[in-house]
């Protein structure tokens, strides 16, 4: 069996972006290296790296940043997180709104625009076959 261990991404400005998923999507901060922070996230493991020290890590830069994906984080209330991210002037892309494949969601982007999911799981509208997204 193969499992995920860790998700890493890479970040223009690490303490700016630590701050955003620290006191804004609310992780808790575990860990600080050289260029690398990393959150507790239960056993997959989500760390930021600074874009700026990924040659001396892979041997090349990076990719340019967009919205080419996201990370989806489980809440409890996604509503209860969309009126502490509205009062705390935070631009939610969308949401919250139900999805057919069991989450209710909101989107909104961090420091550098890659996209972040805070996902409350609730029954699939769907139950057969693989969620259309």
């Amino acid at each position: 069996m193969r499992t995920i261990d860790y998700v890493i991404r890479y970040v223009a400005d690490l303490d700016r972006s630590i701050r955003f998923y620290r006191d804004v999507v609310g992780l808790r901060f575990k860990l600080r290296g050289v260029g690398y922070a990393e959150f507790e996230t239960g056993p997959v493991r989500f760390g930021l790296f600074e874009r700026s020290k990924v040659p001396e890590l892979v041997g090349r830069e990076a990719g340019v940043p967009g919205p080419d994906g996201e990370v989806a984080i489980l809440v409890h209330d996604v509503d209860a997180e969309a009126r502490r991210l509205r009062e705390a002037g935070v631009d939610i892309l969308t949401g919250p709104v139900d999805r057919p494949w069991g989450h209710r969601t909101l989107h909104l982007a961090d420091p550098d625009g890659l996209i972040v999911e805070l996902a409350q799981e609730i029954p699939r509208a769907d139950r057969e076959g693989p969620p259309a997204r």
